[in-house]
């Protein structure tokens, strides 16, 4: 399977902005905004971006990520307690120059709001061990390792796409 190619918007002179989007915002897209928030840091970038989350729903706006979330990035040295779960607004749609779905689902409640066509994908169409389910799984309500497979799998994910938009 080829991986789609993010198309470039990166740029030193004006932040770069990407937003993940899950469904209630408190499992996967902390997560994405996390690691991704480390990755951009560790390549001395920070300051060129702005990365947010948010959920298509609006059970859990302001509230805190899933405890899975922040026990398992914590874990991984990213504090995801200054984050609070808002929802999807329509002015996103123009703000962010990435707009990265967790799932099939998802991606569609956000076609629905409105014109995205070059800023939206599925994050996990940049992970390079996937064969045919795009999804990341949501892993709210479940326990074992379902949280530590989430991170890698948007772990993996952030990676390829940074390097897609050109940062080493």
């Amino acid at each position: 399977m080829t991986l789609r190619t993010a198309r470039r918007v990166y740029s030193m002179t004006k932040k770069t902005k990407v937003l993940f989007v899950c469904l209630g915002n408190i499992c996967r897209s902390p997560l994405g905004e996390g690691i991704l928030k480390k990755l951009v840091a560790d390549a001395g970038h920070a300051e060129n971006f702005e990365i947010e989350s948010c959920g298509t729903g609006s059970w859990h706006v302001g509230g805190l990520p899933d405890p899975g979330s922040i026990k398992v990035a914590a874990k991984h040295g990213i504090d995801l307690t200054e984050q609070r779960a808002r929802q999807l607004a329509v002015s996103d749609l123009e703000k962010f120059d990435y707009i990265l779905a967790m799932d099939q689902h998802n991606l569609k409640n956000i076609q629905k709001l409105g014109d995205v066509r070059g800023k939206l994908q599925l994050l996990r169409e940049f992970d390079p061990l996937i064969s045919k389910d795009l999804n990341v799984p949501d892993p709210y309500g479940l326990t074992g390792d379902s949280f530590q497979e989430v991170y890698d799998i948007v772990e993996r994910s952030c990676e390829v796409f940074i390097k897609t938009i050109g940062i080493k």
